[in-house]
């Protein structure tokens, strides 16, 4: 069977392992949790094989869980759970792919399918812990997907940036903007993430600037805990063409026009993180505190940025 009618063979899988969902059957029991978990642990293994297929058809499941009313607290509970499965076996199927390559037109479908539906999810309504479990899984899904699709992720960031950009308005959503909190991103796809900031900055509304705060500074914890060793290397070996971004993202952030308070809370802290990545700059900014001595011109912003931080630091310790 499996042989001759392969298709047909992952379809009835995919569709059994959505009839045995909490919101198809309710409550769970043991036996019903382990054959749901050994079927979910055999679209895994065929997604290495059939990977369109079985990553189309639990999209196709995500958005009927979506679809499904909630019917108070039982079966608000069972929608989570059902997301929380499915958003599992997706993100492993996705790491399957680090291991094999797809067609483009494939990519382009399943990618543009999955998207919208795992977005949607990020912001799922809700303060419990299921709740949060959800978004963090919809965070990894996405984080997963990035890994073999970032060019397409960060088109639909840049698509964003210039509606926000065309439209003018500053009730216009940020929308995609979300996304660059949640991909994976090497030193050099960073760079080219900061490049386009640094480059649409001016052009854009300040309410959406403090979107791109955030989510630039979740980037680059992003990139430091998962390629810690780049970060290492770029103490001993500074690029150029990051620092240079880095830079001068730093001073487009000096510039911006936030009360002190919110300056502290949202920019400084990125401002740090930016400065840490020019370790030649931080270098003569050590140097010069440490001494006593003065500062490049050049590098006096930064200088009076770091003798802001130690005051503000300085104070919350007294307070």
């Amino acid at each position: 069977m499996s042989t001759s009618k392969p298709v047909e063979w992952v379809t009835a899988l995919i569709e059994r392992f959505e009839d045995q969902l909490p919101i198809k059957c309710g409550e769970l029991t043991n036996q019903m949790r382990l054959n749901l978990e050994q079927n979910k642990e055999c679209l895994i293994s065929l997604s290495r094989f059939k990977f369109s297929l079985v990553i189309n058809g639990l999209t196709d499941i995500l958005k009927t869980i979506d679809n499904t009313r909630y019917g108070g607290f039982d079966q608000e509970k069972n929608i989570y759970e059902s997301y929380l499965i499915v958003l599992d076996a997706v993100e492993q199927c996705l790491a399957n792919t680090k291991d094999m390559s797809t067609s483009r037109l494939h990519e382009a479908i399943y990618v543009n399918k999955l998207l919208p539906v795992v977005c949607k999810l990020l912001n799922v309504p809700g303060d419990g812990i299921t709740v949060q479990h959800v978004r963090q899984l919809a965070s990894n899904v996405l984080f997963a997907l990035s890994v073999n699709n970032f060019s397409t992720l960060f088109s639909k960031v840049v698509s964003r940036l210039e509606s926000l950009i065309t439209s003018g308005d500053e009730t216009y959503e940020a929308g995609d903007l979300d996304l660059i909190q949640h991909m994976n991103v090497d030193m050099l796809k960073l760079t080219r993430l900061l490049n386009e900031k640094v480059q649409k900055w001016r052009l854009l509304k300040k309410i959406h600037h403090t979107e791109l705060v955030k989510s630039v500074e979740k980037a680059i914890w992003n990139w430091l805990d998962t390629y810690p060793e780049e970060f290492t290397d770029l103490q001993k070996r500074p690029n150029a063409e990051l620092s240079d971004n880095c830079e001068k993202l730093f001073e487009l952030l000096d510039a911006f026009g936030e009360s002190n308070r919110r300056k502290v809370q949202y920019v400084w802290p990125l401002q740090t993180m930016l400065l840490v990545l020019c370790p030649i700059i931080l270098e003569e900014l050590v140097y010069a505190l440490e001494k006593g001595g003065p500062c490049s011109a050049e590098h006096l912003r930064k200088r009076n940025f770091v003798d802001a931080l130690k005051r503000q630091l300085h104070a919350q310790v007294l307070g």
